[in-house]
């Protein structure tokens, strides 16, 4: 049996196989389907400063190979995580990383500190949210507002921290190493890509904030380069993410450069989807005879 252990940022993971955030829930929502501790972990809900109700419905597409969602990060609020859900979720053996959004860098740095403090494993820092001091352009679309973030969490964190990049950028490099020159310890990448449905009987948008973020198996090919791209250009540790629902789908990103993988949409059709990509990764590498899973990653032989 190939050992699945990792290394990330300082932290020891049993396996490379995490659940998405916003896919997942708190995880009580899955935990009567399968046994959380066989995840390496968990990113829960994104979280915000104080509790959010949402966008309003339809909130969810299906498209081809995937969905659009529009959720507008309903949540109950930090401190209610931390109080109810954190300490559930510490009676599993699964690392926790929390996921935040903020709307100013105070924001940011208001959650990093309650959330270090409260003792998560790792956080994740979601830059795709509209700066509202600046004209609402979203942090992640410059490497300016990317460092800000970035420098903020840091600054009030005791854990590792990791930046969620926005595949909706012109140069995906330069925001990831924006972010690592502002003192990030991880990257995960992608975030959802924009996109729109339109009802040709109703001539509306089939959301009803008129746009929203595509995941699934359609945007797979585009994570994977994205992810090979940072990769090559910067030097830390990558949780790759964007329409995994296999263990070869994971195999493939880790070629690409990625040291964990996530599993996101997948788990809305198969709750158990993450567990059986593990197994399917295991068995990829048993079948190949590679004794650790850290032996894949960054390894694609490209075409000359």
């Amino acid at each position: 049996m190939a050992d699945l252990r990792v290394n990330f940022a300082g932290i020891t993971f049993e396996n490379p196989v995490l659940v998405a955030s916003g896919t997942y829930g708190f995880g009580r929502e899955y935990g009567e389907y399968l046994d959380l501790n066989e995840l390496g972990g968990i990113t829960v809900k994104g979280l915000t400063l104080t509790p959010r109700e949402g966008n309003k419905s339809p909130r969810i597409v299906e498209t081809p190979g995937g969905m659009l969602n529009s959720i507008g990060l309903q949540n109950p609020g930090v401190d209610a995580f931390i109080e109810t859900e954190l300490p559930w979720l510490r009676q599993f053996r699964t690392k926790v990383i929390a996921n935040l959004s903020g709307n100013t860098v105070e924001e940011y740095a208001q959650m990093a500190k309650k959330l270090s403090d409260a003792g998560v494993d790792l956080l994740e820092v979601n830059i795709s949210c509209p700066n509202v001091k600046e004209g609402g352009l979203a942090f992640g679309l410059t490497p300016q507002g990317a460092a800000s973030v970035t420098e903020a969490v840091k600054a009030n964190s005791t854990v590792p921290v990791m930046v969620k990049l926005s595949p909706n950028v012109t140069d995906i490099v330069a925001i990831a190493k924006a972010a690592r020159d502002a003192g990030a310890d991880a990257l995960s990448l992608i975030n959802t890509l924009l996109g729109m449905r339109i009802d040709y009987e109703t001539r509306r948008p089939m959301l009803a904030n008129n746009m929203g973020g595509l995941s699934g198996p359609a945007v797979l090919p585009v994570a994977i380069r994205m992810v090979y791209q940072v990769a090559a250009s910067v030097d830390l540790p990558i949780l790759g993410m964007g329409g995994i629902s296999t263990g070869t789908d994971a195999v493939e990103m880790m070629l690409a450069g990625a040291d964990m993988i996530a599993v996101g949409t997948a788990c809305f059709v198969d709750p158990q989807a993450p567990i059986r990509v593990k197994r399917e990764l295991a068995a990829y590498l048993d079948r190949k005879h590679i004794h650790h899973v850290t032996d894949l990653t960054g390894k694609v032989e490209l075409n000359s």
